[in-house]
């Protein structure tokens, strides 16, 4: 088992993608504190992890409140008395359509809950995890992060955030043993991508047929997000921090440590500008000229 003993916590885990991570590191020997807005989904997915022969804690959980994720992170460390592993998974898609046209309190709470959750969970449990000099945060990130999306700019915006947040973070706590990396699922089959439809033409006709597709079946599978978040939160991704890491179209199955190392002396899955004006070598690069 690739998680045997280790503690994570999952925020959206009642349905979808934080679901399927959970089951999946309950399978790897993980017990998991499942944290989101309905405890109805929540209690559900604790159940099939106890099923799973795991310890489980439902939470209900808005990550956009400071006060509920404090509680989340001390009700975790109370129950299994510590945490290993972090999925920042909880995300909402925010208005659909022409920036101009969409609804500022709608917009903000995107951001709240995609960038300002992510921050805040990272936030409550890297104390916990500096001093026990280990621990794996994984943040959902994807569609706008790498390429413009137009329509969703709420979405793309705090998503691409995410990523730089992750990369900042990753460089304050590296010297604890605490790696941080972003990952894409691609387009599993989610709430999300109901909203869209729902959205119609103001999604765009582009991005309105590769919903129609994933939700007739068309799309990644949520059990292959899951692989990836398995595979971040264990030994076998040691040293990799820093990093947005695709479940498609990255080669992540084939990154031993020998790739790891390879990966790290470059700018390989990062948010970069290389164009030597803007920004001069970094130490590392130096060294090897």
């Amino acid at each position: 088992m690739k998680l045997k003993g280790r503690v994570a916590i999952i925020t959206g885990a009642g349905r979808g993608i934080g679901k399927a991570i959970a089951h999946a590191y309950a399978r790897e020997g993980a017990d998991v504190v499942a944290a989101a807005r309905t405890f109805s989904e929540v209690k559900e997915t604790c159940s099939q992890v106890a099923a799973l022969g795991r310890r489980a804690l439902p939470l209900r959980v808005d990550v956009s409140r400071v006060e509920e994720v404090d509680h989340m992170v001390e009700a975790a460390l109370s129950e299994f008395g510590k945490v290993d592993i972090l999925v920042n998974n909880a995300g909402v898609l925010g208005p659909v359509g022409p920036l101009y046209e969409n609804d500022v309190d709608e917009w903000v709470e995107a951001v709240n809950v995609n960038l300002f959750g992510t921050f805040l969970c990272c936030r409550a449990v890297i104390p916990f995890m500096v001093r026990q000099r280990s621990g794996k945060i994984i943040n959902l990130s994807g569609g706008g992060a790498a390429y413009p999306k137009p329509m969703f700019s709420a979405y793309a915006c705090s998503k691409a955030s995410v990523v730089r947040l992750t990369e900042v973070l990753a460089e304050e706590v590296k010297e604890f043993n605490v790696q941080v990396n972003a990952m894409a699922p691609g387009p599993v089959k989610t709430r999300i991508q109901e909203r869209i439809l729902e959205a119609g033409e103001k999604a765009g006709l582009r991005t309105l047929k590769e919903a129609e597709e994933v939700i007739k079946g068309g799309g990644t599978s949520a059990e292959s997000a899951a692989e990836l978040a398995v595979f971040l939160a264990s030994d076998e991704s040691d040293g990799l921090t820093g990093r947005l890491i695709s479940a498609v179209w990255d080669d992540w199955r084939n990154m031993t440590k020998e790739r790891i190392e390879e990966i790290m002396l470059k700018d390989l899955y990062t948010l970069r500008r290389i164009d030597n004006v803007f920004f001069a070598p970094t130490e590392r690069q130096s060294k090897k000229r």
